[in-house]
């Protein structure tokens, strides 16, 4: 199981992998909307691991595969990440998905909170497409209210983000 979770994320991992353009507009302004925001770019490096998980009572071995992921994030996001992925790979060679959700503690621009990413990644015969988004409303903290999407490539073996993001008020 720990091979197929390595071969997802090596699979989505291989070559650029590029968040997909929002599929739907933010909401409205509200009157309760403080202030127009602007998106900010954090970018820095992250390491990676991750932990097969058994199946449980009654579930076919390894499909879906259930990981641990646990990340910790380097440059302008100074951050510590835990979460789970299921994942599935196809009978046919380069084809998977996976789905993920992590919960991200740490600084943002100088501010200190917590908030969750959500993943849905899939393999097409080699051809990767990823979608890395922050959960509505799950910032805490002096992030509350972060919004923004997320990047991911791997260069050299190491993993590097793009982190564009909102935080109200600025």
């Amino acid at each position: 199981m720990q091979a197929l979770a390595t071969s997802i994320a090596a699979l989505l991992s291989a070559g650029t992998v590029m968040a997909a353009p929002a599929s739907e507009p933010p909401p409205p302004s509200t009157p309760t909307t403080a202030a127009v925001t602007q998106d900010r770019t954090a970018r820095g490096v992250f390491e990676l691991r991750l932990t097969a998980q058994p199946p449980q009572a009654g579930e076919a071995p390894a499909q879906p595969a259930r990981t641990l992921i646990h990340k910790q994030f380097r440059g302008d996001l100074d951050a510590s990440s835990a979460g789970q992925m299921l994942s599935f790979r196809s009978a046919t060679p380069g084809s998977a998905g996976y789905v993920a959700m992590e919960r991200v503690e740490g600084r943002l621009a100088g501010r200190s909170g917590s908030f969750a990413l959500m993943h849905l990644g899939e393999m097409t015969r080699g051809a990767p497409r990823l979608s890395v988004r922050v959960v509505p409303d799950s910032g805490t903290g002096e992030l509350s209210g972060l919004s923004g999407d997320m990047t991911i490539e791997a260069r050299d073996g190491q993993h590097v983000y793009v982190f564009t993001y909102r935080l109200p008020g600025e």
